[in-house]
């Protein structure tokens, strides 16, 4: 299949699985929003040359957040797919202090390209938290992620420096607004 092919075949298919989704951070926005963010910021820092990784960061929620699995995603895409997306997967059984703790525990040892999905995730996340005239319980959330995100993140600099600037320049901008 074509690379443009598997991954337009990505997001039609995250899309499917997150219909009716909306985002916590930024009000009724669909959920798939966030999905194409994430697919779009792996596609601009890598150049747009590995298709798996693309579809991968469309694909990143689909076993956390619907009934989707890791032996579908391998069936309908590939085994290097289902095995990135299952690495970035939380586990929703755990309270979400534990699923935080572990991101940061983590991070290190997550494979090169798995470390990409979670860097774009979390630049994508800090935006969507970031508000030109913050409420104070906007300024708390955001400080909250910020400050985890920048955690997460340190585990997982040093593939492309052109993704680490980006999160850089979110942080930044996302503080700056506090």
């Amino acid at each position: 299949m074509p690379p443009i092919c598997f991954v337009s075949k990505a997001a039609e298919f995250a899309a499917c699985r997150h219909t009716g989704m909306t985002r916590k951070a930024r009000g009724n926005e669909p959920y798939v929003n966030h999905l194409a963010e994430v697919a779009n910021i792996l596609a601009t820092a890598t150049g747009g040359r590995d298709a798996e990784l693309i579809a991968a960061g469309w694909l990143h929620d689909t076993i956390e957040d619907t009934a989707t699995t890791q032996e579908e995603l391998a069936e309908e895409f590939s085994e290097r797919v289902a095995d990135l997306v299952a690495e970035v997967t939380d586990d929703m059984r755990l309270p979400k202090s534990e699923r935080r703790r572990l991101q940061v525990v983590d991070s290190p040892g997550k494979s090169s390209s798995a470390k990409l999905i979670k860097i774009a995730d979390k630049i994508s996340n800090v935006r969507a938290r970031t508000h030109s005239d913050p409420t104070p319980d906007q300024r708390v959330d955001l400080t909250d992620y910020v400050d985890w995100a920048e955690r997460v993140v340190a585990g997982c600099r040093g593939n492309i420096a052109e993704l680490d600037r980006m999160f850089d320049d979110t942080v930044k901008l996302a503080r700056s607004s506090l």
